[in-house]
């Protein structure tokens, strides 16, 4: 029986709401999560994804106790969801301010619209204010019902994690096959997938964290062609990157982000090492 004061069940013996303890241990990660999120929105290629799988890493990486990643931690699923949330929301930005997607999804809101008629970019704001506001009130409406729509449906997603893994796990490579395979109706596509997967299994195995993997595969070939792009502007000169304001600063918060990064690692190390036995 459920004591007075505390959150209703729900099937599976699991709360639906947090308690109290569950909210000061992810308000944290929650912010954290927007601003990431918020940020990497806005960059071509998957914002939404890129955050969420960088909001981990964070949470992971400054943690007390990592080893509870994987095991429920609420830190590694606050953040990581409020990273998706808030890049789904900016990665709206660049469609309507420059006209440029930002993922595969804006891309088709884009083309819809260029079948009404409508050129995506900063004049929708002016020619169409009634779209543009419509667009931002939809979000706010599209996460109310999420919520409206979740709540009562949240038993039925947990059951889903009563599936026996045996079954679970073939099925999942089964339909991965299948869409990979839909693709372009080759088997080469297919053993390339199973390469790949056992290329992951590989890495999971010498403990290699996947996100900075698919940030890097992402975000590489963004970077390579604007560093030649600067290259070229420059002509050749690579000093161009401390002496304008704009770039020194973001290479300043960038060697920021990783200092902090190493503080917990580092941290740890010197609490071992100076640690009496």
């Amino acid at each position: 029986a459920r004591r007075r004061g505390q959150p209703p069940l729900v099937a599976g013996g699991g709360r639906l709401m947090p308690t109290r303890e569950d909210y000061r241990r992810s308000w944290k990660p929650m912010l954290r999560g927007t601003g990431l999120g918020a940020v990497l929105g806005v960059l071509p290629g998957g914002g939404a994804m890129l955050g969420a799988f960088a909001s981990y890493m964070v949470e992971k990486r400054i943690a007390r106790h990592p080893e509870r990643f994987g095991q429920g931690a609420i830190e590694g699923v606050a953040g990581p969801e409020s990273a998706n949330n808030a890049g789904a929301q900016t990665s709206f930005i660049p469609m309507l301010v420059l006209g440029l997607p930002s993922n595969a999804v804006m891309a088709l809101m884009a083309g819809a619209m260029m079948i009404h008629g409508i050129v995506p970019g900063p004049q929708v704001i002016d020619e169409r204010p009634e779209l543009f506001w419509g667009l931002i009130v939809s979000m706010w409406i599209g996460n109310l019902l999420l919520l409206v729509l979740n709540l009562p449906l949240v038993g039925i997603w947990v059951r889903l994690l009563s599936v026996p893994y045996r079954l679970l796990y073939p099925s999942i490579l089964l339909f991965c096959c299948i869409g990979v395979y839909s693709v372009n109706n080759s088997l080469f596509d297919v053993l390339l997938t199973v390469a790949f997967g056992l290329l992951g299994y590989l890495f999971i195995k010498l403990r290699c964290e996947p996100a900075p993997l698919l940030l890097g595969y992402l975000l590489g070939p963004l970077m390579e062609e604007n560093l030649r792009r600067a290259m070229l502007l420059s002509r050749g000169d690579p000093t161009v990157f401390v002496t304008r304001p704009l770039s020194l600063t973001l290479l300043i918060l960038c060697v920021l982000a990783v200092g902090l990064m190493l503080i917990p690692r580092v941290r740890a190390t010197r609490h071992v090492a100076f640690s009496e036995d």
